[in-house]
């Protein structure tokens, strides 16, 4: 597993590069089990505020605030959608299209595991934009833009398009050897910083996993 990395840490605010595999909260099944906010609580000696979630499963950039202040400002700002989110994923299949919104209603943690799905009816209402980066012969790379903040969105929303990502086999992805998880990282996030108001980007690199699949896949 790759290690968590600080990448910014200054007024209030603190954004960090999470690995796969490392809940943001405690588990449910596992009050034993590492996880990210307990981890950087004891690494910085200093309570943190959660602002925003990725999956587990997910790599990428996450921002936490680091005063109760910062943490209202900060919610308040991906309450309003003010923040640009952006992931770089890989689907299965290739796609068509160069760019392409997809709006579908979801309902989240639906039967015994926990799936969102698409639901015209009892569904809220959820936005992803998505945009190619690299076409290969039987996959791309895409960047995903979740305008909303539902769970799996991403996931669910390029299953919806008929491009499941990558791994993901909770989404009917089919089985593959080049990457054990669902193949999305939290490439970057662009905010205002609570306090200075000045306009923040950060962004993270791929993991060695993700990269691996992607000069795998350019390989091919």
């Amino acid at each position: 597993m790759n290690v968590m990395e600080i990448v910014y840490f200054r007024d209030a605010v603190l954004a960090v590069n999470k690995p796969a595999g490392l809940s943001v909260l405690p588990e449910g099944w596992d009050k034993d089990a590492p996880y990210l906010v307990k981890m950087l609580e004891e690494e910085l000696g200093r309570k943190i505020w959660v602002v925003h979630r990725i999956d587990k499963s997910t790599s990428g950039i996450m921002v936490f605030a680091l005063t109760a202040e910062a943490h209202r400002s900060l919610n308040i700002q991906f309450e309003k959608h003010q923040v640009e989110k952006k992931y770089h994923a890989i689907v299965n299949g290739v796609p068509k299209w160069d760019q392409k919104t997809t709006k579908f209603p979801l309902r989240v943690n639906v039967g015994h595991k926990h799936r969102t799905m698409v639901d015209d009816r009892r569904g809220v209402r959820s936005e992803t934009r998505f945009r190619i980066l690299e076409r290969w012969q039987e996959s791309a790379l895409v960047e995903a833009m979740p305008m909303t903040g539902r769970t799996h969105q991403i996931r669910v929303h390029a299953y919806a398009v008929g491009h499941p990502l990558m791994g993901d086999v909770l989404y009917s992805a089919p089985e593959t050897n080049v990457i054990s998880r669902p193949a999305l990282h939290a490439h970057s996030l662009k905010l205002t910083h609570p306090t200075t108001n000045e306009i923040l980007t950060f962004q993270a690199g791929y993991p060695d996993d993700f990269q691996t699949a992607v000069n795998a896949l350019r390989a091919r």
